[in-house]
């Protein structure tokens, strides 16, 4: 297995964990997906397999500040999106992504909006 593989294999396995640590629950899971550019995120209903609400960083009205900064402001859009459709608790899942940075961030925005998690 090569280098490239690996590290594949290696995200695909820490994804997998931390959604077989929430799998259980019954609230929507709020899932993030982190590139080197953008920021999104999304709330999903697993039990019927669709989408509530989704947000990314293009719908921001302007590109100013640190990434950080779109990330927590991200995260408020996101919470008052959910709010609007009476979702306001949720399970996160960062995903492979530690919860450090732009991941600890959107999760303040959203909780600092009014979700629980």
């Amino acid at each position: 297995m090569n280098r490239i593989q690996k590290k594949r294999n290696d995200y695909l396995r820490r994804s997998a964990r931390v959604r077989a640590r929430i799998a259980r629950s019954e609230a929507p899971r709020l899932s993030v997906f982190r590139s080197l550019k953008y920021f999104s995120a999304q709330v999903i209903d697993d039990e019927k397999g669709r989408t509530l609400v989704a947000v990314t960083e293009k719908e921001l009205p302007k590109k100013s500040g640190s990434k950080t900064d779109r990330a927590k402001a991200l995260g408020s859009l996101l919470a008052t999106k959910a709010i609007a459709k009476k979702i306001d608790s949720v399970v996160f899942d960062r995903g492979p992504y530690s919860y450090h940075g732009r991941v600890a961030a959107f999760a303040k925005g959203a909780r600092e909006g009014g979700l629980h998690f």
